[in-house]
């Protein structure tokens, strides 16, 4: 896996059905563009999304997200547009985004798909509709490779019994991501204080984000998720914004994913390493803006200098005013004019 920081995922989901519908090209050759963009934005990891309908859902389970922008009523009719992709074509999707250098990996919905993406996915993503299905929790766990868990609409009871459940089973390597469960999120909704809640509460795990929020102009969530400690973002991933379906209307564009990364090149930055000390670029105004110890008036050679015949001002390139105490009571080794700043051959 790559080691970014924060490592970004691209979900791209099953978005790259929507997109070969309008531009008349086949799913496979869409889903293979998705990469091709994720990899251009300098994305960590492309994600996807395998499952069948029948073995996710039952066929009457209402819808739960916004039917103004996704007008499909069941959950099952939504799962089923979306389902064709079986095996073979995550083994060429996988091989395709490692040829691009980044990573893979698909959410596995159903045991079947956990199981044949085993040789496949760089890590394992849970969904947070699978975090109370400890035995599936269980099941991918033992495979040994790293997980990455959605904690959406969960108690922290329910995040640490399935957390427990993965190091059960052998998982050594568990990210938890903090998620709000609604399709968008509403920014007030955000609630990114929970990434600190996480990893002060679960020490010996990563923590991250999986974002809903509508992305704004400046991609503000991400990196506001980056600032309070979430070493992993996630957020679904569109070429196209405006069009229908279920994930795009609050994913991100590519040119949105590179605001996020400039953004979180510029946090880096602008937070440093942490160690107090003088900056090169601090080392001319340190020494012009200090003071020194200057004289008030005109002193003659053998004079003794009196608290009154010192002043502190700039620059700080004589003796600096936290000696004042030594300075007095020495005599003046030759006469000097007011506002002389005093050097220690002058005394």
């Amino acid at each position: 896996m790559r080691n970014s920081k924060p490592y970004l995922i691209a979900e791209i989901g099953v978005n790259f059905y929507d997109t070969a519908r309008v531009m008349d090209i086949s799913p496979l050759e869409a889903a293979k563009l998705y990469i091709d963009k994720a990899a251009e934005a300098g994305i960590d990891c492309a994600k996807f999304q395998s499952y069948k309908a029948g073995a996710i859902v039952s066929k009457n389970s209402p819808a739960y997200w916004d039917t103004t922008k996704e007008p499909t009523r069941t959950q099952y009719e939504l799962f089923l547009k979306h389902d064709s992709f079986g095996e073979n074509e995550y083994r060429e999707l996988c091989q395709y985004t490692h040829s691009k250098g980044i990573d893979f990996t698909s959410t596995p919905f159903d045991y079947a798909s956990a199981d044949y993406l085993e040789d496949m996915v760089d890590f394992y993503k849970i969904s947070s509709s699978d975090l109370s299905n400890l035995p599936f929790i269980r099941h991918i766990g033992a495979k040994g490779k790293p997980v990455f868990l959605s904690v959406g609409a969960a108690y922290l009871s329910e995040i640490d019994e399935a957390v427990r459940v993965l190091k059960e089973s052998g998982c050594k390597d568990i990210t938890i991501l903090h998620c709000v469960l609604s399709y968008p999120t509403a920014p007030k909704n955000a609630n990114l204080r929970i990434i600190e809640t996480l990893k002060k509460d679960f020490p010996n795990v990563k923590v991250g984000f999986s974002d809903h929020v509508a992305p704004d102009d400046t991609m503000m969530t991400l990196a506001a998720a980056y600032m309070i400690g979430a070493d992993v973002i996630e957020k679904h991933f569109t070429l196209d914004k405006k069009l229908p379906g279920n994930d795009h209307y609050h994913a991100g564009e590519p040119e949105d994913f590179k605001k996020a990364i400039a953004n979180f090149k510029w946090i880096d930055m602008v937070l440093g390493s942490g160690e107090k000390t003088v900056l090169e670029c601090e080392w001319i105004p340190r020494r012009e803006a200090r003071r020194s110890l200057v004289l008030t008036r005109d002193m003659k050679a053998d004079e003794v200098i009196r608290k009154e015949d010192l002043m502190p001002k700039r620059p700080g390139t004589g003796i600096s005013p936290v000696y004042t105490d030594i300075v007095v009571g020495r005599k003046i080794v030759k006469d000097l004019e007011e506002d002389t700043i005093l050097t220690w051959d002058m005394v």
